[in-house]
């Protein structure tokens, strides 16, 4: 696992690549939807920690030019924060957008995942089981399929496609979240496991701070996030709720 790629960045720790052992496990075949989710907070009255904060963190360009200035986030401008933006409501009040049940559930915290992943007799992947799953059986590959990011021309995976943050041309066929079983899954039978929604992993990033997420997003662009690689990773603070996280469960 891991890379010395050029590509991969020193800082997030992706290398040196080394080697690791997982003992047998079963994952999801695709992140956990909003249908899923509906499920249990319908059976647990679970409230996330977006719901009890009031607010969480939304893509600007998913928000219409009129709506009102909100906080930003500081090397990030293009998320708003949004008040009233839940997992049930990912765009917030003024900008309502109801949860496609078949995407997957995003403003959810670790915190939330770990809740779920209980509830439905599993556990978060460490990050370990999270890139074996990913490589499909390849080894040191870019991608779940291989190295090219568009093999053939053919779009593989949901992220940017322009000249991020002002213009997507939605090339791939989606600007926000696409369906949590769109396009062709890797050698596992396992659907997008790079692009589409960030996913939280049981492990630390940097302990006692933040926990680790892996996959890459649909906001994800070479131009200053290559990180839709399989070994690509960043940390994210175990409470920290935005509109491209989800998570997938194992057992």
């Amino acid at each position: 696992m891991g890379s010395d790629s050029p590509l991969a960045y020193p800082a997030d720790g992706e290398g040196p690549v080394r080697e690791a052992t997982v003992a047998p496990f079963s994952i999801q075949a695709a992140t956990v939807t909003n249908a899923d989710f509906a499920r249990f907070v319908a059976a647990t009255g679970h409230r996330t920690d977006a719901e009890r904060y009031g607010w969480s963190f939304v893509f600007a360009g998913l928000l219409p030019d009129e709506f009102p200035p909100t906080r930003g986030a500081a090397e990030a401008p293009w998320w708003r924060q949004v008040d009233g933006a839940t997992w049930a409501s990912p765009t917030g009040p003024l900008a309502p957008s109801p949860a496609d049940p078949g995407h997957p559930v995003v403003h959810v915290s670790w915190n939330d995942a770990v809740a779920y992943a209980r509830w439905a007799g599993g556990r978060l992947p460490t990050e370990a089981e999270w890139e074996f799953a990913a490589r499909g059986g390849l080894e040191q590959r870019n991608f779940p399929w291989g190295d090219e990011l568009e093999p053939g021309g053919e779009h593989r995976m949901n992220v940017w496609q322009g000249a991020f943050p002002a213009v997507n041309t939605q090339s791939d066929g989606w600007y926000g979240t696409a369906p949590a079983t769109a396009f062709p899954p890797n050698d596992f039978g396992l659907y997008n496991m790079t692009g589409n929604v960030w996913e939280w992993c049981a492990d630390w990033f940097e302990p006692g701070v933040s926990r680790v997420t892996k996959g890459g997003s649909f906001l994800c662009h070479a131009s200053y996030c290559r990180r839709y690689r399989v070994s690509a990773r960043q940390g994210l603070s175990a409470d920290s709720t935005t509109g491209n996280t989800g998570f997938r469960c194992v057992v």
